[in-house]
């Protein structure tokens, strides 16, 4: 059929199936899928797993050949020929924090909004892959090139299952992960990760823990301090309050993706402020202290001697997600997306140099480089014209400093389904914040744009 026949079929597909894929989000929702203990066939826990097990209950549900592969789900249409396009999302979220005005595992509906964690990120693009997959199973014909979705469980906290699945599977000839924004993003910040850890500290800090996960600007922290609680000053966003043996500090903070932290600020960063601002640490933890600091409050790197920028992404950024305290020594994790003009290398120097000055060291380095794809490569026209030709939107590619599984396979991008400038209402919150949320119209619209972009990439050589 040509566009405009796939467009209305698309759309009255999608409008028929409304409610089945509202109903599908909210089965997907009430799972729990944070990353915990392994256990046997559940490498990342047991809630990754139970998504799992209901994201291939949904595919083959609606029709699909769903397999079963413990790391990831797959569901497959076959084609006439011999060449793949996949789409690959992931059911694992990140822990639901705080600040949340619905339950996060319940689906809720509030003024063309669904809330709950993982409705944008990923759970919700992970049905309309599904649906947009059954649209061409259900079609006379078999398609061109086979269709692929790809279900992860290992996103947020590494991406160990689609490493996993690649060694003993064929990648896709060309895939798109819907855990972006339109119109396509064709190119990734590199990616490097680490700890600081100090040494054993005898100083007033008794504990110090913080954030929910390594990719995330903390929002809450505290702090034990063998200090009278009494004789410790008031300060915004930070409770005192009396405990055995001392006081407990806690801090409440703004949270952020570790992608882009403009407008954070991070709890753990309030403590270490405090401590320091309030002259109530000296010697080795004074120093630690100082370096976690300067992490917190420069999400540019510039405090660390690592601000970077390029002309193909944005400038560089730092976090320091989680903090944790073992043995009497601080265990700081750090998060930082970084452009072309520095290389993982030359971060590890000068983070390496400036933890030695701070009595600590820098140890499990991880390093992921930059990639990008031409904005005029065959698959990348077929999406930007299949976005441009549904929104009268010609808005051009553009890069992130966000990680997907793009960055993975041999020739993927990201593709929706988010949008740049949408505006969320006050009760609507980010990504990995609280009250996570995404308009119901905007779903079936991506719907509509997927089903439209793969009968486009059919047409090409892949």
């Amino acid at each position: 059929m040509d566009f405009s026949q796939l467009r209305a079929e698309a759309e009255r597909f999608a409008a028929r199936h409304e409610q089945e894929i509202v109903s599908d989000i909210a089965r997907l929702v009430a799972v729990k899928s944070v990353r915990g203990t392994p256990e046997p066939g559940a490498p990342f826990g047991p809630g990754p797993r139970a998504a799992l097990r209901e994201g291939l209950a949904l595919a083959a549900e609606r029709g699909l050949a769903a397999e079963d592969l413990e790391v990831m789900g797959r569901a497959f249409v076959p084609g006439t020929g011999t060449k793949t396009v996949g789409m690959i999302a992931h059911l694992d979220v990140v822990p639901e924090g705080s600040g949340w005005d619905t339950d996060p595992y319940l689906l809720t509906e509030r003024e063309g909004w669904l809330l709950g964690r993982g409705v944008a990120d990923d759970k919700g693009p992970a049905v309309l892959a599904l649906w947009a997959a059954k649209f061409f199973a259900d079609l006379p014909q078999r398609p061109r090139h086979g269709i692929e979705v790809l279900l992860g469980t290992a996103e947020e906290t590494g991406m160990e299952d689609l490493s996993s699945y690649l060694a003993s599977h064929p990648a896709p000839d060309f895939a798109f992960t819907p855990d972006a924004a339109f119109p396509v993003c064709n190119g990734e910040k590199g990616g490097f990760g680490g700890e600081f850890v100090s040494g054993p500290l005898d100083g007033v800090l008794r504990d110090f823990e913080g954030g929910l996960a390594a990719n995330v600007v903390p929002d809450h922290a505290f702090a034990v301090v063998a200090l009278p609680a009494e004789k410790l000053p008031a300060a915004e966003g930070i409770t005192v309050t009396a405990v055995s043996g001392g006081a407990r500090l806690e801090a409440t903070g703004i949270a952020a993706h570790a992608s882009a932290p403009e407008g954070s600020r991070s709890a753990i960063g309030m403590i270490a402020s405090y401590l320091l601002e309030n002259q109530l640490a000296a010697g080795k933890e004074r120093a630690a202290l100082e370096l976690i600091r300067d992490l917190a409050i420069s999400c540019d790197g510039a405090l660390l001697g690592i601000a970077a920028r390029d002309d193909v992404f944005t400038p560089l950024t730092i976090i320091g997600g989680q903090i944790r305290m073992e043995d009497g020594a601080l265990i700081q994790n750090l998060d930082c997306r970084y452009p072309t003009s520095i290389t993982g290398d030359e971060i590890t120097e000068r983070l390496s140099q400036r933890a030695a000055a701070a009595g600590m060291v820098l140890r499990g380095v991880r390093v992921n480089p930059p990639f990008y794809i031409a904005p005029d490569a065959p698959p990348i026209l077929a999406l930007r014209s299949t976005y441009h030709d549904l929104t009268g939107k010609s808005d051009a590619p553009f890069t992130m400093g966000g990680g997907t599984y793009a960055r993975h396979l041999p020739c993927a991008v990201s593709f929706g389904v988010e949008e740049e400038g949408l505006e969320h209402p006050p009760f609507v919150g980010r990504i990995h914040g609280a009250n996570e949320g995404f308009p119901r119209k905007k779903l079936l619209d991506g719907l509509v744009i997927f089903i439209c972009a793969l009968g486009r990439l059919m047409e090409i050589d892949l």
